[in-house]
């Protein structure tokens, strides 16, 4: 028999050849997508252990002292004020002043016509004319004795009697004296008179009505300087510190919406009403052209003095929870540190510590809920903390492909 050609059996061998390199490619190929694979799994397991450690931004307090205001309400009140009663009763014989009249020290607002007072100051002068006569004869009989003493013609019992009868006698002369010169003395207030310059700003008779003197009833007048006008305002107990003597404030009426108007504290009653928990401060306020009344309500604003030394922080690093007010700072090896804080004031989008926080702490500004002592943060702006728009682009890169 011949022998069976050759080339089938080349072309099988070749084909098993084929084959199996195509089997070790494959294999190559399914081997380097799992490496791969896992790999990018790696990645991205260290991305997101990385992802979960927050990025916080971090500054330091602020120790500039932050000066603020407060308006309260407050009550406008003559300087000065002068409520006029009668010293002498009688009857209103003439009226000189009426409401809104501008007065000057001295001046005549009301006449009375007292014909009481008339008759007693009458009876009076009678009385020291009569123990002016009795002193004069007490006297004369005093000096015969004096000169009779001495031809034994009175007794000294006599002349002692004398001299006291004339002691007696002036008495009397300086006490019905004296009861005349008050009289006078009264009736200088038949004239009832204004005590300062002011304004009339209240009358309360009229001509003819029978006047009680004494203040037991109601002020014939009201006399008020309103040239300056002293201003009465309730200030809490936290602001209290920063209203100094001296401080300057604008006033607001509602007579007058377009206008402030200056006023300085002078005064403060270094007392906390028990009721409101305030305490009362006295401003003056010149009225130089009477545009302010007396009585009337304003709005008062205060300029708060800051302290020397203040830690303001954002209202937004404050931490509110079970275990009471508290700011996040960074502490050793970037991690968090929680400190129990107080407030001295609330500005708003800023507020002034009280304590609890140094000038040197590095606040966190916007804390992370649920934030603790201990974790770990990044900070952003070094090199290890991770923004957003990085760390999408990271992500994309380590998102496993197929």
């Amino acid at each position: 028999m011949s022998p069976e050609p050759a080339g089938p059996v080349v072309s099988r061998r070749g084909l098993r050849i084929a084959g199996l390199g195509l089997v070790a490619v494959a294999a190559t190929v399914v081997a380097s997508g799992i490496m791969t694979r896992k790999m990018a799994d790696a990645r991205l397991s260290e991305w997101t252990e990385t992802q979960a450690v927050p990025v916080v931004a971090v500054a330091t307090p602020g120790t500039k002292s932050l000066n603020s205001t407060i308006d309260l309400p407050g009550r406008l009140e003559a300087y000065s004020q002068a409520q006029i009663f009668a010293r002498v009763s009688g009857y209103v014989k003439d009226l000189k002043a009426d409401i809104g009249t501008p007065v000057k020290a001295g001046q005549v607002l009301a006449e009375i016509d007292a014909p009481d007072l008339d008759q007693q100051i009458m009876q009076a002068e009678a009385d020291v004319t009569s123990a002016q006569a009795n002193l004069g004869l007490s006297r004369a009989n005093l000096d015969r004795g004096q000169s009779l003493i001495q031809t034994g013609a009175v007794s000294k019992q006599d002349l002692d009697q004398r001299g006291a009868d004339f002691a007696n006698k002036q008495g009397l002369v300086k006490s019905s004296q004296a009861n005349l010169d008050r009289l006078r003395v009264l009736e200088k207030y038949k004239r009832i008179t204004a005590p300062f310059d002011g304004l009339v700003t209240a009358r309360t008779t009229d001509l003819g009505a029978l006047i009680n003197a004494g203040a037991g009833g109601a002020a014939l007048f009201v006399v008020s300087d309103i040239s300056r006008l002293r201003v009465y305002v309730n200030v809490p107990q936290i602001h209290v510190p920063g209203v100094r003597i001296g401080t300057k404030a604008q006033l607001n009426v509602p007579e007058y919406p377009q206008r402030s108007f200056a006023a300085t504290v002078e005064a403060s009653s270094q007392s906390v009403d028990a009721a409101s928990g305030t305490t009362r401060i006295l401003l003056s306020v010149e009225n130089p052209n009477n545009d302010l009344m007396t009585g009337a309500f304003a709005t008062v604003r205060l300029a708060l003095a800051g302290t020397e030394k203040a830690i303001n922080v954002p209202a937004s690093a404050l931490i509110f929870d079970q275990s009471g007010l508290r700011v996040a700072t960074i502490g050793a090896g970037g991690r968090v540190l929680l400190k129990t804080v107080t407030i001295a004031r609330d500005f708003g989008s800023q507020v002034e510590i009280g304590s609890g926080l140094s000038a040197d702490d590095r606040i966190i500004t916007t804390p992370p809920d649920g934030i603790a002592s201990g974790d770990q943060v990044h900070i952003a702006g070094e090199p290890n903390a991770i923004g957003p728009a990085e760390a999408l682009e990271k992500r994309e890169a380590v998102k496993p492909r197929g």
